[in-house]
């Protein structure tokens, strides 16, 4: 039996640079699209949020000295030019795949809809949501939340270079102990940073679980899909 039937997958921009300093790696692209196929051919349906910390992130832009409001405007186009990249690393293996974007921008891609990506992803189609909420101050782990309730997702899976959630960084604390599942209350209680607090907040109260994983061991998506036990999961 597959757990979940519908699933949003968030991944992060900084994942796509690979071994880069900045920009998109194409090896890392391909073996994120290969994992994506398998799970297209295990006929789950998923969605994909991307950030876009690999080409602009909008809090170190203000840090700068950017407007916050342009220099957000500018990390959601940059989730856009990632979603543009997988969803055609996606098409050229053979899966159809969908751009849907929170601010208009057509034709570079459809502008967002609850009943255009449940009839994509009920079709076979992979969708990715770019562009965040489409307003500043939010971060693409909200976006990401707000999606996955939105389309009635089994669960978000957060797909990251480390094997699930510690009780401090493990790539700082050796001493650092893994968590097989955590309570969003425990997540508060113990301070530890999995998403900012307004998308951890939206997945509590909307009852929304998240495994957070690693997704650049090739297999691993496939493997949470499944059910096995890898990764850390959440849940009230």
């Amino acid at each position: 039996m597959i757990p979940y039937k519908r699933v949003l997958l968030k991944l992060s921009g900084e994942s796509l640079m690979g071994e880069k300093q900045y920009g998109i790696d194409e090896k890392k692209l391909s073996e994120y699209a290969a994992q994506i196929k398998d799970v297209v051919k295990l006929g789950v349906q998923i969605s994909i949020v991307i950030g876009g910390g690999n080409i602009f992130r909008g809090l170190s832009g203000a840090s700068k000295g950017f407007d916050r409001v342009k220099g957000d405007q500018m990390g959601m186009l940059a989730t856009c030019i990632n979603g543009l990249a997988l969803c055609s690393e996606l098409q050229s293996m053979g899966i159809k795949a969908r751009l849907l974007t929170a601010i208009r921008m057509e034709p570079i891609g459809e502008f967002f809809s609850k009943d255009k990506a449940l009839e994509s992803m009920q079709k076979g189609e992979v969708v990715i949501f770019s562009g965040g909420t489409g307003c500043p101050y939010f971060t693409t782990d909200t976006g990401s939340s707000l999606r996955g309730i939105e389309i009635e997702a089994d669960a978000m899976l957060k797909g990251t270079r480390v094997d699930g959630i510690y009780t401090a960084d493990p790539e700082i604390d050796p001493k650092a102990v893994k968590f097989d599942d955590i309570t969003y209350d425990e997540i508060y209680t113990r301070g530890l940073k999995v998403m900012d607090l307004t998308a951890t907040t939206m997945c509590k109260e909307n009852n929304l679980p998240i495994v957070v994983f690693d997704m650049d061991t090739p297999g691993n998506l496939l493997k949470v899909l499944k059910g096995e036990k890898i990764g850390t999961y959440v849940h009230n």
